[in-house]
């Protein structure tokens, strides 16, 4: 069923069930953040493919996240300071005229039981995510520990090792995209390996 959502496209990919530290300034979304703490909580994060997160005009994916409030502080000057956590994903069915901020209508989008079969490659795609943290650990990059615990739901772990791993916003919506769990971690095993065989030359000065 189609619901309407405020919106806030960013420059980042929010995956479910991981955390969504903002700071918002532009004056369209504190108005957002107002709306959404005196009435339902949530709004979606969508990728933003091209333009600037500040002053609209941009163009957006279609496959996001729904965002829940976990905390919100208004600050004296009007700024909002927000920490939400990713919930469900969404498909955009249509976006609506900005009243003042972005708004869409969108279905959310089933989350499959885990399959055991599937344990394997969430295995194998977390070997992958967590050597591709340690050698950006190696070369001083921004990124989690490799030591990072996971939970202990298996679907919540898979999107985890997503939030984590040491991958590019276009990368991490090619993820998101994917509605097959198994098919989504293949991937994310592919792109982190691909990312180690980059870093370990890194490390080696080639």
């Amino acid at each position: 069923m189609a619901e309407r959502l405020p919106m806030f496209p960013l420059g980042t990919v929010l995956a479910p069930f991981a955390g969504l530290p903002l700071h918002i300034f532009e004056p369209r979304y504190r108005v957002l953040m107002f709306d959404c703490v005196r009435g339902t909580p949530e709004f979606g994060v969508v990728l933003i493919e091209r333009g600037l997160e500040v002053g609209g005009d941009d163009q957006r994916y279609h496959v996001g996240t729904v965002a829940r409030i976990a905390d919100a502080g208004e600050l004296p000057d009007g700024r909002w300071v927000v920490t939400a956590v990713g919930t469900d994903r969404i498909r955009i069915l249509e976006w609506l005229p900005d009243d003042p901020y972005p708004v869409a209508l969108v279905e959310r989008l089933p989350t499959p039981a885990w399959d055991p079969a599937d344990d394997d490659h969430r295995a194998s795609a977390e070997r992958e995510v967590r050597r591709a943290l340690t050698l950006s650990g190696e070369l001083g990059l921004e990124a989690p520990p490799a030591t990072v615990e996971l939970a202990a739901d298996p679907v919540v772990a898979s999107w985890q090792l997503v939030a984590i791993a040491p991958l590019g916003p276009f990368d991490k919506q090619q993820l998101l995209e994917l509605d097959d769990p198994a098919a989504r971690l293949l991937r994310l095993g592919e792109l982190a390996e691909e990312v180690s065989f980059l870093l370990a030359h890194r490390l080696r000065g080639e």
